[in-house]
């Protein structure tokens, strides 16, 4: 089985620039993860939302590539049965006329 979780919006404290850390901007997740579909075993994707969104108000990260492996490591080891997981994280707003965002895609 694969979660997706597409277009997941919320603002937050992250960036390194002065500004980035005075008010919340808004982020977007996409994710996918993979796992095994066994007995009754599976991932709540409620509870996969807002785990990410407590966590990114929490640890306010500075970069993306920190949020980053934070969310992989907090899905992971929340979520042991994830065999594959995708994220990324955009920044739609911090750039005029155009959004930017990191990606990775892990196997496990």
């Amino acid at each position: 089985m694969t979660i997706h979780i597409d277009n997941f919006e919320f603002d937050v404290i992250i960036g390194l620039l002065d500004f980035e850390r005075d008010r919340p901007q808004r982020v977007i997740i996409d994710l996918e993860a993979s796992y095994d579909y066994i007995d009754g075993n599976f991932i709540n994707y409620a509870d996969m939302v807002s785990l990410i969104q407590t966590e990114f108000k929490e640890k306010r990260y500075k970069l993306l590539e920190d949020a980053l492996l934070g969310i992989k490591m907090l899905l992971c080891t929340t979520y042991p049965h994830i065999k594959a997981l995708m994220l990324k994280i955009s920044k739609p707003d911090i750039l005029p006329n155009c959004s930017v965002g990191l990606s990775k895609s892990w196997k496990f």
